[in-house]
């Protein structure tokens, strides 16, 4: 059986084409599914008729406003969360945005880093069923700390669970030791951590559950 992608579907709405060939690339090396269009009419079309995890709207968009936009958006029953890139940044904008619908708020120019990691948060499970993960042919149960498939379940320790659900996210990225260690460890603050826990879900998992990339760092390995 074909485990499907469990990629977080994102809808972005961005009228500069540099920009948005930059993000649209940007967040598929991430692991995000990416659809990219390039005015307001067509936002709603597609925000409309397929179903995405999370959009990122400009607001300065030509045919429908950034702010109308999701306006209807919400009007029209969409639930996933919305981020909005804006040259606008002052305080009056930025209520205005969220209380159009919109759940964060970046300006322009911004720090790709930020926006990843809003990005993050904003899909980052809070209370109530949890989300899994494809991990090999396993499934990582977000929040519950194990690992199920066909041969059984598999328990991990809090940092074990932390380290693959940051990997298996992202499963295309290269982690460094230090982004691995900034994002997955907490009161950590030695490299050797992350080395440390990578063993011990070799150990537990097989060798091949997390791909060593000489000279760069970490990512999730090719399912077996």
């Amino acid at each position: 059986m074909t485990i499907p992608s469990l990629r977080p579907r994102l809808l972005l709405v961005e009228d500069d084409p540099d920009l948005s060939q930059m993000l649209a690339e940007l967040l598929d090396e991430e692991g995000y599914a990416v659809t990219a269009v390039r005015d307001g009419q067509a936002g709603l079309h597609r925000g409309l008729v397929d179903e995405w995890d999370v959009l990122v709207v400009d607001r300065g968009l030509p045919g429908i406003e950034g702010v109308d936009l999701v306006t209807r958006l919400r009007s029209r029953g969409l639930t996933a969360p919305v981020l909005f890139l804006t040259a606008r940044g002052t305080v009056a904008d930025r209520v205005e945005g969220l209380d159009a619908g919109a759940q964060d708020y970046v300006v322009k120019p911004f720090d790709v880093d930020e926006v990843l990691a809003r990005l993050r948060a904003l899909l980052r499970p809070v209370g109530g069923g949890a989300s899994e993960l494809v991990v090999g042919g396993r499934r990582l149960v977000v929040g519950e700390q194990r690992l199920v498939g066909d041969d059984g379940e598999v328990m991990l320790s809090g940092r074990e669970a932390r380290l693959l659900e940051t990997l298996a996210r992202r499963p295309t990225r290269v982690f460094t030791r230090d982004e691995l260690l900034d994002l997955a460890f907490e009161n950590a603050d030695t490299l050797g951590a992350v080395d440390t826990y990578v063993y011990y879900l070799r150990r537990k998992l097989g060798k091949s559950v997390i791909e060593t990339v000489h000279g760069v760092g970490y990512r999730l390995g090719a399912p077996s």
